[in-house]
């Protein structure tokens, strides 16, 4: 009722407003109904209000934080699916190289197989093929085996290695050639292979192959590998005995002194002087050398050639290490004058080294050969080693230098008289023993007649002694002798010795 009678009023107050027209009255509505249309949209007041904060009316900020996390989880949704797609690309990858790596082992393998195959098919024409067959054969094994270590091992595990060493009993030079060779690069780095050649007998039927039926040489391609064959076999210790007592030994000194009569290859005689070596390493293969004739002397006079000299004095150094050997070595005329000039004239350490240990081990062994050093004037050329050689050689020198003092100072000590205080003199010493021998001292006045006659003989031997020292070393005879020598003297002629 009252929301009629305010509408009816209203419209009264309308309808007689008195500056109201009907196009008047228009225009009034429709202003407020926007306004009223605004303020519906903009949540009440007016269309120009707007929401003021306070103290007590707080900021809300809920929207914000909402969008905040929504763009983080949007981020990491995003960092999943890229983290799956690498994923899925490292699988994808893996798989492909897997398929790779199975794709090359499959490849290996098939090649393995048909090497395998090709091995079999070489060692059953070696052992069942004929006569060309089987010097096909040995042809292929030298060729697989030259360069592969795989295929020598295989090789000698399908047994090729029996087959080979029969060859050597056949009369035709080509296969006995193709044999050795094969034999050859069958040994090289493959210790077992070496031992398994020895044991099948190889050794002997090449010594049989280098008898010729008169005093010459064999075919020189023959003797060749059958050297070559003795160097590589006599690199395994356990091969050095059979080796070293088959008769090896004296073929490869025959070679060495036919080089310089025959036109022998220079790569076959550093073999021999190799092989030579690796058996003289074995002390019970040293006595077997130096029994032949001449051979130490050849060896020793061969030193002038530097080519060889290096292997030479290998071989010497292990010669010395048995007494036998440096027997032989001393009994050669000039020996130790040719390894003195070795020192004099050669530059290369190696040489001067190998010479100097020689010299060591025979110094330190004989008195004889120490003597024979020193007139061969390896002094002078010892202390030059100790100057300008190599650090080795420097010890090597200064220990023979050492040795030779230590021998020159038991020849003063024997010289005074022998005993403790005799031997701490390191030089002889001479001059006129009148004035000791004539000078009368406290004690030679209580000593007794007895003594006093004994001691008169000692020093009158000690005079006669240094007389001959002195003569030796060439000191003037005007040498006055100093007062250390003079209480040594009356010291060892006291009353306190044992007379």
């Amino acid at each position: 009722m009252g929301k009629f009678q305010q509408s009816n009023l209203g419209s009264v107050i309308l309808d007689h407003h008195p500056t109201t027209a009907a196009g008047g009255n228009f225009r009034l509505w429709s202003s407020c109904r926007r306004k009223i249309i605004n303020t519906m949209r903009c949540g009440g007041g007016g269309g120009g209000y707007r929401h003021r904060h306070t103290a007590k009316s707080p900021v809300v900020e809920k929207p914000k934080e909402e969008e905040e996390k929504r763009s983080e989880c949007r981020s990491d949704v995003i960092q999943n699916q890229r983290n799956r797609k690498s994923k899925k690309s490292e699988k994808l990858s893996e798989l492909l190289r897997m398929s790779d790596s199975w794709s090359s082992e499959e490849e290996d393998v098939k090649k393995k197989v048909e090497v395998l195959e090709e091995l079999k098919r070489v060692v059953k024409g070696l052992q069942c093929g004929g006569d060309a067959e089987v010097l096909g054969g040995a042809r292929e094994v030298r060729r697989l085996a030259k360069e592969d270590l795989d295929a020598r091992t295989t090789l000698a595990l399908l047994g090729a290695i029996p087959p080979l060493v029969a060859m050597l009993d056949s009369d035709d030079l080509d296969s006995q050639i193709a044999a050795l060779y094969a034999l050859l690069n069958l040994g090289i780095g493959n210790d077992p292979n070496k031992a398994a050649i020895v044991k099948a007998g190889a050794v002997h039927k090449m010594l049989d192959l280098i008898e010729p039926p008169n005093d010459g040489l064999p075919n020189p391609d023959v003797y060749a590998a059958i050297v070559a064959n003795f160097l590589g076999l006599t690199a395994l210790d356990s091969n050095k005995t059979i080796i070293g007592s088959s008769g090896a030994i004296s073929f490869l000194i025959k070679i060495l002194k036919n080089s310089s009569k025959s036109n022998i290859d220079s790569q076959v005689v550093q073999d021999c002087l190799r092989a030579l070596y690796n058996l003289s390493i074995l002390p019970s293969n040293v006595s077997p050398m130096i029994e032949i004739d001449d051979f130490v002397p050849f060896l020793l006079t061969t030193l002038g050639d530097m080519e060889v000299s290096d292997r030479i004095l290998s071989i010497l150094s292990n010669v010395v290490s048995t007494p036998e050997g440096r027997k032989a070595v001393s009994a050669v005329h000039d020996s130790f004058q040719i390894l003195v000039d070795i020192l004099s004239w050669t530059d290369s350490p190696n040489c001067q080294e190998k010479a100097t240990y020689i010299l060591m081990v025979m110094a330190h062994r004989s008195y004889r050969d120490r003597q024979a050093m020193i007139e061969s004037g390896v002094t002078s050329s010892l202390l030059e080693l100790t100057l300008l050689g190599s650090t080795l050689a420097q010890k090597r020198a200064s220990r023979i230098l050492e040795i030779i003092r230590i021998d020159k100072g038991k020849q003063v000590s024997e010289t005074f008289g022998g005993g403790s205080i005799g031997s701490n003199v390191s030089a002889p010493l001479y001059g006129s023993v009148d004035p000791i021998l004539t000078d009368p001292s406290e004690d030679d006045r209580m000593m007794s007649d007895e003594n006093k006659a004994v001691k008169h003989l000692v020093q009158q031997s000690l005079h006669s002694n240094m007389r001959r020292i002195v003569k030796r070393a060439n000191l003037p005879q005007d040498f006055v002798p100093s007062e250390r020598f003079k209480s040594l003297t009356s010291m060892s002629t006291s009353k306190s010795l044992p007379f």
